[in-house]
């Protein structure tokens, strides 16, 4: 016979957790709404292979698959006003004015051409060109820890062209019209800052950074960044000197469009030059066995993007203000990567780095979302059902974050033991104490045990 494994949280996570979840019952219209919001949070939380509602429902105490299949694919609930108060929320525990809001995609390897947004498309979570979805994401990261802000599926050509086919998976029609990744990916920004979530910075991959009309969009909001670019860009390292020039020997209208001077030097892909320019090793952050060092550079650049089409002449770019940071990076692997940056003119390499490298911090984040809370695990092909099950994974995410907020606070005010003077010897110097949050009980034994997604210490 089969034994039944019946995966519990323990009692005083679970008021933690009802605790938590409480405040968002007034934003659902119904309270079941809310109850299977609860059960699916909790499902989430345990052990299991799969996240997907139908071993889910089997995991959790008044699991109904039928009920939670109407919750997350047919129930209309808004994510919105969830959003916003799990943003607060988390908001207030690891706010931080250097905070840094990171800007990427997630993939999610897919079979079959029925769920919203799967074509075959690039997937940096696949490294390749796959049958898949991709959705545009908004994670934060502070010192005091990290959580995710925002994710909207993005639509490629296949389906912006098809109407009955995004009808079929209830595509809301504000989100049919075309949108590229960067475009989606301002527009969350938009909703984050009305929240006035704390923030120095905003850092993206090249995938993002790459594109002209971008990086123009976050200086039109007043945000700083760092944002990769492929090398392939075109700058200067010296200011480039542009003149409005004349035709017909002066006759004729005045010139509207100035140029750059013929002796002035033309711009070199930044890959070409980065060959050129000096390093220097800087430490962003200390590793597990040692610290992380690589070789960088941070200079001054004028990007050249379209330059052989002038600029108005009576708007010729301030030397000072068109400038910006150029960051090449070049690691142990041997692989080069390129930034620029709008920081200002006296910021220190060290902090640059640092704000670049806190996608680490993001990466780490993802991995959780999707091999233990099962961001991935979704089998719906809705919309909606789509966007509900990455909400609640968010919120599940939250918890965790508070979680091992809440042991480091225990273990702040009650130390562990020395080792040296502890007789059993068994705890580490500098270890931290952290609660279990899930054991797993059987019809036929009971084994304590910790759940990696439940555990404060897996973030």
């Amino acid at each position: 016979m089969t034994t039944v494994i019946r995966p519990i949280l323990h009692a005083d996570v679970l008021e933690r957790l009802w605790d938590y979840a409480f405040p968002f019952r007034k934003l659902f219209d119904r309270s079941d709404q809310f109850r299977q919001a609860h059960i699916y949070m909790r499902g989430l939380l345990l052990d299991g292979e799969r996240k997907s509602i139908q071993p889910l429902s089997c995991r959790v105490p008044g699991g109904d698959e039928q009920r939670l299949q109407q919750f997350v694919n047919q129930s209309p609930w808004d994510v919105a006003p969830i959003l916003k108060a799990y943003r607060a929320k988390l908001a207030e525990a690891c706010g931080d004015p250097d905070g840094v809001i990171v800007i990427d995609d997630t993939g999610f390897a897919k079979q079959g051409k029925h769920s919203v947004g799967v074509a075959r498309q690039y997937s940096g979570t696949l490294g390749k060109i796959g049958n898949c979805q991709v959705a545009v994401s908004l994670q934060y990261a502070s010192t005091k820890g990290d959580f995710p802000l925002a994710l909207r599926l993005y639509l490629p050509e296949s389906w912006t062209t098809d109407p009955v086919r995004m009808a079929r998976s209830y595509v809301p029609p504000a989100a049919q019209a075309p949108q590229t990744k960067w475009a989606i990916a301002l527009g969350l920004l938009d909703t984050v800052r009305a929240e006035g979530i704390p923030h120095a910075v905003v850092v993206a991959d090249a995938g993002y950074g790459a594109a002209t009309d971008f990086r123009a969009g976050l200086e039109a909001r007043q945000e700083d960044y760092v944002v990769g670019v492929t090398g392939e860009e075109s700058v200067w390292l010296v200011a480039p000197t542009c003149v409005a020039t004349t035709t017909g020997a002066g006759r004729g209208r005045p010139p509207t469009r100035a140029y750059l001077a013929a002796e002035a030097p033309r711009p070199d892909a930044i890959h070409a030059l980065a060959e050129t320019l000096p390093r220097e090793m800087v430490t962003w952050r200390n590793g597990v066995h040692s610290k992380m060092t690589c070789e960088f550079s941070w200079v001054r650049a004028w990007p050249a993007h379209r330059w052989q089409n002038g600029v108005p002449a009576d708007a010729i770019p301030d030397t000072d203000a068109s400038a910006r940071w150029l960051l090449v990076e070049w690691r142990a692997d041997g692989t080069v990567k390129y930034a620029l940056s709008n920081l200002p003119a006296d910021t220190p390499i060290a902090q640059a780095v640092r704000w670049w490298k806190e996608r680490w911090q993001v990466e780490q984040g993802y991995r959780q979302l999707k091999r233990e809370l099962g961001l991935d695990h979704f089998e719906g092909r809705s919309w909606n059902g789509f966007h509900h099950h990455a909400v609640m994974t968010f919120l599940a995410y939250g918890f965790l974050t508070l979680e091992r907020l809440h042991a480091e606070t225990l273990a702040a005010e009650d130390p562990p033991p020395d080792p040296e003077t502890d007789s059993l010897g068994e705890a580490d110097r500098g270890a931290q104490a952290f609660p279990p949050c899930v054991a797993l009980s059987s019809s036929s034994s009971h084994h304590p045990a910790v759940s990696h997604a439940g555990h404060a210490n897996a973030i």
